[in-house]
């Protein structure tokens, strides 16, 4: 049987507008995996790594306007949007350089032989090294920040991990398209082709993440998909790690002080955040904790003037469309949820944001609300009223793992009197990042930054955005009592590269 074609869509019309590949057969996968493996030793030079991601930074730039254009035509996210996005992908490409020629991920140990010690110590040094091939499942509402060239692809080339790509079918052309840039940036430096793959269609994925040769996975997307990937990843002969995103409901809780404070901002900032992108980022707050009362009846009305006058917009793919209107649908129809402004169809190709109301009473005990706090893609949230703190606690401790958290306190209560530092105590164990006083969305790349959380927020406990998101690619070895002759030079006693190290207990940068 012939591959399938692989169409790029445009979702402004839910048209095909070209063929750009067939999905890939199973002997196309595993040739794939198989150049990826092959390339390891290309990337084994520090100096070389870091100039390939400072190159592919350049390349990309250099070829913004046709990738822009390309990305707009699958997604209609818009030049705006997309110029900033792939600025931020060049940044954190170039970011991983400079990670890369620091050599602090590396992570460098030497203990010397100690003989007074109980028990002795031997001569002892550490290091990590890459795992080798990574696979990667890119997002759909990031079509370059997380995707060919995103994060995952950027610490794992970083790393020194040769990377397979399974496209996502929402940007199929614009996938094509970044790693045939990314692949010019590679031969700048005599890196072949294979160091990075680029496979399309559900089947490849399958067959990518059970080839035996694939050392470890990056994914973003739906729980469902998510965890029959992680499922899979744990059920090889040789279990991989599988770094998963997988959904979040992001919630926010609003003081009442908060409330009676600062209502209309409040509501305005709320709108902003979750209509943003037409509310399609992984970081969108669903759900916000607001009191009843007269303090959170002028944030809805905030909240309501301004979701109002928000435009409809165009959703990735018609079936994330044909899902989000199933979706607000059904939640609308629950016992004493109301819809101020209802979300849904705009237009046979748009969406309307809106948001619902519930009372908290609702969410604090098992039902059929359960529903409101399960991840709904795209612009609506979901505004619990509280009548007290012991309804927040209630609806809290029911709440999956998430991305974000976000508490919205008075100016008081951030000064340290009230509940504020009991607030943030409760929503620490439930995310990743935890907000005060602003709004999930945007992620900043920055060395801090953590952009992970409990499950099903993620499979593990690393982040994909930041330079900590390298570690995710690398694996701790020691070597006991060998020559310095034999050892590679990161790990040698006279430092050829200048490492920062901890050398017999002292730090040394």
């Amino acid at each position: 049987m012939a591959a399938a074609p692989v169409w790029s869509v445009d979702p402004r019309t839910g048209k095909q507008r070209e063929q750009v590949a067939v999905e890939a057969t199973a002997q196309e996968v595993d040739a794939a995996v198989r150049a990826a493996h092959e390339a390891r030793g290309a990337l084994a030079d520090r100096g070389v790594r870091a100039a390939f991601l400072r190159s592919a930074a350049e390349e990309l730039q250099a070829a913004r306007d046709g990738l822009v254009e390309t990305a707009d035509a699958e997604t209609a996210l818009g030049p705006v949007r997309l110029t900033g996005e792939l600025a931020r992908t060049c940044y954190q490409l170039r970011a991983f350089a400079d990670i890369v020629d620091e050599g602090a991920f590396l992570d460098v140990v030497i203990n010397h032989p100690d003989d007074t010690a109980t028990p002795p110590i031997p001569d002892l040094r550490r290091y990590k090294v890459p795992l080798g091939v990574v696979a990667v499942y890119s997002a759909s509402n990031f079509p370059f920040a997380f995707s060919v060239a995103g994060g995952d692809t950027a610490s794992a080339l970083a790393a020194g991990c040769p990377v397979v790509v399974k496209a996502h079918p929402d940007h199929p052309a614009l996938s094509e398209y970044v790693a045939k840039v990314l692949r010019r940036a590679a031969a700048r430096h005599d890196i072949p082709d294979g160091v990075l793959g680029l496979v399309h269609g559900f089947e490849a994925g399958v067959e990518l993440i059970k080839h035996p040769l694939v050392a470890a996975a990056g994914f973003t997307g739906s729980v469902r998909g998510g965890r029959a990937l992680f499922d899979a990843a744990a059920a090889r002969p040789v279990p991989i790690p599988f770094h998963g995103e997988l959904g979040s409901l992001n919630p926010v809780v609003v003081t009442e002080a908060a409330a009676a404070e600062r209502a209309e901002a409040i509501g305005t900032g709320l709108a902003g955040s979750m209509t943003l992108g037409v509310g399609q980022f992984c970081v969108k707050p669903g759900l916000v904790l607001a009191p009843s009362g007269a303090a959170g009846d002028a944030l809805l009305k905030s909240l309501t003037d301004a979701v109002s006058d928000t435009d409809a917009g165009v959703l990735l793919d018609h079936r994330m469309r044909d899902n989000f209107v199933a979706g607000v649908a059904e939640r609308a129809g629950l016992p004493d949820v109301d819809s101020p402004v209802t979300p849904g169809a705009g237009g046979e190709h748009t969406v309307s944001a809106g948001f619902l109301t519930v009372p908290a009473s609702r969410l604090a005990e098992e039902g059929e609300h359960d529903l409101l706090l399960e991840e709904c893609f795209g612009p609506v949230t979901v505004v619990a009223r509280y009548e007290d703190e012991t309804e927040v606690k209630a609806v809290l401790s029911r709440l999956p793992g998430n991305l974000t958290a976000t508490v919205q306190l008075s100016e008081e209560e951030a000064a340290g009197q009230g509940r504020g530092a009991e607030l943030l105590r409760e929503l620490t164990p439930l995310a990743g990042r935890v907000l005060v006083n602003g709004w999930p969305t945007g992620v900043a790349v920055a060395p801090a930054q953590h952009h992970g959380g409990p499950y099903p927020a993620t499979t593990s406990t690393s982040t994909s955005v930041g330079g900590t998101a390298i570690e995710r690619w690398l694996r701790p070895v020691v070597y006991q009592n060998a020559p310095q002759a034999l050892l590679p030079e990161e790990l040698r006693d006279d430092n050829p590269l200048g490492l920062p190290r901890r050398f017999n207990g002292r730090l040394e940068r």
